[in-house]
């Protein structure tokens, strides 16, 4: 479903791409830079028009593609690997991706939007943007003073692992100097939560229709990436969430490791064999 063929020669004018995102001489290194692990997360909700994703706009002092629209998402931690998460789980990790992929989503999603994908064990409705203790402890974790499994423990808290859809794994090309090696989530926004991203973080913050998002890119109004591009356009075949949800719960996952390449019409993206 998310293989190689379906982006394999995908084009994008210069101008529908972030400012200085082809600075770069894309020449690959004898030795590419190691990839970091990363997650992100398509934030789903079912709008008048139907299904909509949240895009965040990424600041223009960000060291990697700034300016671009993107869904929340950042580097796995340290403690997205602590042995010590089952505790805190509503349901056992599936083991694809690797469990600390699927903390980090969850851990970036509450820090860039305030959307939390846990549960109280008394079944009370979880609201963040109106508890001032969660509020605080969000400002915790974006100062880097507590971790997400002091938020929960200290709260009584569970996170939901199966909130989380895995549905992409992009790896950065060998040529750029800053490379990540992400995986791709969707998850439906909890009822009664709100999404409040933090302006430290992104520029702006907007829900549309994956349509609306893709006619705004091909406008030249929405700089993006070729993996947001990509995630809009399969996303753009669902009239729902719980549609969405359900065509890629438990989809096969092809890594896709592309180069970029200059060509008169934009740049295009070639895709080398699948990575082991």
């Amino acid at each position: 479903m998310t293989g190689p063929s379906k982006v394999a020669g995908m084009v994008i004018p210069a101008r529908q791409l972030p400012p200085g995102f082809l600075d770069g001489s894309g020449v690959e290194p004898a030795e590419p830079v190691e990839p970091r692990p990363a997650a992100t997360t398509a934030l789903l909700r079912d709008g008048d028009a139907g299904l909509e994703v949240l895009l965040l706009q990424r600041q223009p002092r960000s060291g990697f593609v700034p300016g671009a629209y993107v869904f929340p998402g950042g580097r796995v931690d340290a403690a997205d690997a602590d042995p010590g998460w089952e505790p805190l789980l509503l349901t056992g990790l599936p083991t694809e991706p690797p469990p600390q992929f699927r903390i980090a989503a969850v851990r970036e999603l509450f820090e860039e939007t305030g959307v939390l994908l846990a549960s109280s064990a008394t079944g009370r409705a979880l609201v963040p943007h109106e508890d001032a203790g969660l509020r605080a402890a969000r400002e915790e974790l974006l100062g880097d003073r507590g971790t997400l499994s002091d938020v929960l423990s200290a709260r009584g808290l569970r996170l939901d692992p199966g909130a989380l859809v895995y549905f992409a794994h992009w790896i950065t090309p060998r040529a750029e100097p800053r490379r990540f090696d992400t995986r791709f989530f969707m998850a439906a926004l909890p009822p009664g939560q709100v999404a409040l991203a933090d302006a430290r973080e992104v520029s702006d913050a907007i829900w549309l229709t994956p349509t609306a998002a893709l006619r705004r890119f091909g406008d030249g109004l929405l700089p993006m990436v070729f993996p947001t591009v990509h995630s809009l356009e399969l996303l753009a075949a669902h009239d729902s969430v719980a549609a969405a949800l359900r065509a890629f719960k438990g989809c096969t996952v092809t890594t896709i490791l592309p180069r970029l390449r200059r060509g008169p019409e934009g740049v295009e993206l070639i895709v080398e064999p699948e990575v082991s």
